[in-house]
């Protein structure tokens, strides 16, 4: 009873998209360990997946889901969005991903236009954003979904998670230990820009890693 009590207690992240646009990975990279299973081919997650996510002192769980065809008639994807519709409508706020390599593509309005008569907040992934400088003509795309600014990401190396969970968290009313909780947050946010940085040097020397 004590255990649902303190889920019940927590915010929740829903993390929603179309197939194999990296929300598996990116679920892992938030929780610090790989519980969702990642593989290219679509269909791998078909049930919810829960995991929990600390940022700036504060904890949710979040939620990984399958990929999302809205206008699917597939028996597997059918079920896969029942599942992903439950996940959207228990969340307090859907991190919605896609990938800046293939670009927007039709599926990814028609997911949009499914989180946008949720009502929840919704902030807008960018995956797959993997090289270094400015982002390419395809991450500009995005605008075009109506869900305000999309946020870079690269799940992979993880950097420009911290600003995604910044905007995550954000939607979240956490009124205990403000003050310490912005003392680990800028902690985090220290951590990240280290990574960055590392990133940076290693690519002026034709490498790209994280530490």
């Amino acid at each position: 009873m004590q255990e649902r009590t303190d889920k019940m207690n927590k915010p929740v992240i829903a993390v929603v998209g179309r197939p194999n646009v990296g929300k598996s990975t990116l679920f892992n990279k938030l929780i610090g360990q790989r519980l969702s299973i990642v593989d290219d081919t679509p269909g791998v997650t078909r049930d919810r997946i829960y995991g929990e996510v600390e940022w700036c002192g504060k904890t949710a769980f979040i939620v990984d889901t399958g990929g999302i065809e809205p206008k699917s008639d597939d028996i597997i994807l059918v079920q896969m969005r029942r599942q992903a519709q439950l996940a959207i409508d228990t969340a307090n706020v859907i991190i919605l991903v896609t990938d800046c390599k293939s670009g927007m593509v039709a599926t990814d309005m028609d997911v949009a236009q499914m989180l946008q008569k949720s009502g929840k907040p919704v902030v807008l992934c960018v995956n797959k954003c993997d090289t270094l400088g400015e982002p390419s003509p395809e991450f500009y795309e995005f605008y075009n979904l109506g869900l305000g600014d999309p946020i870079e990401v690269s799940a992979v190396h993880g950097y420009g998670t911290g600003d995604l969970l910044d905007k995550a968290f954000s939607s979240f009313d956490y009124d205990e230990n403000a003050e310490d909780d912005n003392h680990q947050c800028c902690g985090n946010r220290q951590a990240e820009r280290r990574q960055v940085i590392s990133c940076k040097q290693n690519h002026k020397r034709g490498t790209l890693y994280c530490v």
